[in-house]
């Protein structure tokens, strides 16, 4: 499944600095209501509301193959997250992959995505 993609500087900004977050050891994760969410259901072929996800890997972290795998295991783990559990919709979320997630499995991150989304309350409850 592909996401839709944060393609705009401005909003990875607003992301940052006016977002909610949660930090762990190999990833931080910054939410922020998308308040074009609306016009983009209005667009979408079957008028679904969707998270808009944006992936920040730094150069510090090595060169362009270890950014483009680090890249990888987090789409990875974002979809093991939202294939398992279902996360609250309309929201810009930016992953940002931190120095030790370099060395680790999609298994891993997922876990640590998890725990960054039940952190955040972007977790849906589950209906009996």
């Amino acid at each position: 499944m592909k996401f839709k993609a944060i393609c705009e500087n401005h909003l990875y900004s607003k992301a940052y600095a006016k977002g909610k977050r949660a930090v762990f050891s190999a990833v931080a994760v910054h939410i922020l209501p998308d308040y074009a969410s609306e016009r983009l259901r209005k667009a979408h072929p079957q008028r679904i509301r969707m998270n808009r996800l944006g992936l920040t890997v730094s150069k510090k972290l090595g060169n362009a193959v270890t950014r483009n795998r680090v890249k990888r295991i987090l789409r990875e783990g974002y979809r093991a997250v939202i294939s398992e559990n279902e996360i609250k919709t309309g929201f810009l979320i930016v992953i940002v992959a931190r120095e030790k997630a370099v060395g680790m499995k999609s298994q891993e991150i997922a876990k640590e995505l998890y725990a960054a989304f039940k952190k955040l309350n972007m977790l849906k409850e589950k209906e009996q």
